[in-house]
């Protein structure tokens, strides 16, 4: 049966034809954590005795988490452990390929087949989700003292446009256990020695980029990723589209994407990348950028703040000690736009009471404070998180000692961001994103690659999202 959802149906049929997992049945998760890693740490119950909730109260449960493989996600399944022996609630994990999370969540809950009592959830997905009512609205959790200890969770903690991220309507859906936001990360020596400082405008971030250039030497002047995906490419243009004064509807309520403001924002992403960046980045993802700075090859990106952790990594970067950091350069508007990211949980609608509570529980767990800090700066491994999802945590002296090392302004670019630069309007907030972000996505890359000039990549675009807003 078609799924209705504010006008957009999507059917099981339309989902796997749409999707990498076409012609293959929702299987049970194929790469399980299904026993503790060697090496694993353990969390002390005894940190969170504070809580008054009684968290063996569903003992005997079974829930399996879908994630991407990632360190900050890995942290956490090497800590898991202590969940179980607090709750008694077994906990298994499938590492999904951030290409496949969002098919393969979507085909469980469209399905009903409860595969997933919860994953990590691109927060462009949520309106579909809530159109759908595949996910439980979560407000009733968190106001129950029978299973969250409000005081101790301290929800407000995190930040409130992480909190938005995962909300519909005023309703919260998710809890963000991590997140983003985009930065400016430059080469200090490379700017000191040209005499220049990081960028207040868009307009200076060309023009710093035009002093530094030098490929004859391997030096490029800027980068962004250009490589096609609604959380690629379209996790950088937004930004730009915000700072020139865009907005996504007309006076009717029309998604709109050829105004003046969104036509000069692809040809201000397209006019950089042609002259300044490397050859290729049309088709290059944060870790590639990530990797040629790291290199010594690039002088400034803009991306997420935690790729600190990629161009800090010893066994990879020439350039430590050589970075600097600087907030979204502002557009004409004088707005600062920093894209919004979440990996987040949401619960499966499709699971029994019992099994909702478990995982939420678990939810509850992996978003508290104590666990956040068991993952970061706590955490014995290599790997230190630099996304925690608690503002406390961003002035607890433990965490900032850590951050600090990763290059100047680290620190106070990243909280600042996460402040003062989230727009709710950054992308549109609709059920038929899907569609929607992936039409964009390739209008952004026709026009870095030359195969269209921006105004006429996006006049196409647009023909494509009219008919996905009415299908």
């Amino acid at each position: 049966m078609p799924v209705r959802n504010s006008g957009l149906y999507i059917s099981r049929r339309k989902l796997l034809g749409h999707s990498a997992l076409a012609g293959a049945a929702l299987a049970m998760p194929s790469i399980l954590t299904t026993a503790r890693p060697v090496g694993a740490q353990s969390l002390s119950a005894s940190a969170f005795a504070n809580a008054k909730i009684d968290w063996k109260q569903f003992k005997g449960e079974e829930i399996t988490v879908g994630v991407i493989p990632a360190g900050y996600f890995n942290n956490l399944i090497d800590v898991v452990g202590a969940f179980e022996d607090l709750s008694g609630i077994k906990v298994h994990f499938d590492k999904i390929p951030p290409g496949q999370i969002r098919q393969k969540a979507m085909l469980d809950l469209s399905s009903k087949t409860g595969v997933y009592a919860t994953h990590a959830a691109d927060p462009m997905y949520y309106p579909l989700y809530v159109a759908n009512k595949w996910v439980e609205p979560l407000d009733a959790y968190l106001a129950d003292p029978r299973i969250t200890d409000g005081a101790w969770f301290d929800y407000n903690d995190i930040p409130a446009g992480w909190r938005g991220s995962c909300s519909v309507g005023g309703k919260t859906y998710g809890i963000a256990y991590d997140g983003e936001a985009t930065v400016q990360v430059y080469r200090k020596d490379v700017y000191d020695k040209a005499g220049i400082k990081p960028a207040e405008t868009l307009d200076e971030f060309v023009a710093n980029a035009a002093k530094v250039h030098d490929p004859s030497n391997r030096l490029w002047g800027a980068a962004l990723r250009g490589f096609r995906g609604a959380g690629q490419n379209m996790y950088i243009y937004p930004s730009i589209f915000r700072e020139l004064g865009g907005e996504w509807y007309d006076a009717n309520r029309k998604l709109v994407v050829t105004t003046e403001p969104a036509i000069k924002a692809l040809e201000w992403y397209t006019d950089l990348l042609r002259r300044y960046a490397p050859p290729g980045v049309e088709n290059w993802n944060w870790p590639d950028i990530a990797d040629a700075f790291g290199q010594g090859t690039l002088a400034v990106y803009i991306d997420a703040h935690n790729s600190a952790g990629v161009i800090n990594d010893p066994q990879k970067s020439r350039v430590i000690g050589k970075i600097g950091f600087a907030r979204w350069p502002k557009g004409p508007t004088g707005k600062r736009v920093t894209s919004i990211w979440t990996w987040s949980f949401p619960i499966n609608a499709a699971l029994s009471e019992r099994k909702k509570k478990a995982t939420w529980l678990f939810i509850q767990w992996s978003a508290s404070k104590e666990t956040q800090i068991a993952t970061s700066y706590e955490f014995a491994g290599a790997y230190k998180r630099t996304d925690v999802n608690r503002t406390s945590l961003w002035q607890d002296p433990g965490y900032r000692k850590l951050m600090g090392g990763y290059g100047e302004n680290f620190v106070e670019v990243t909280t600042a961001s996460f402040r003062d630069d989230i727009d709710p309007e950054w992308r549109p907030l609709i059920p038929q994103w899907p569609a929607v972000g992936e039409i964009m996505a390739t209008a952004v890359q026709a026009a870095l690659v030359g195969q269209a000039k921006p105004k006429d990549a996006l006049a196409e675009a647009q023909k494509q999202i009219d008919l996905a807003m009415r299908s």
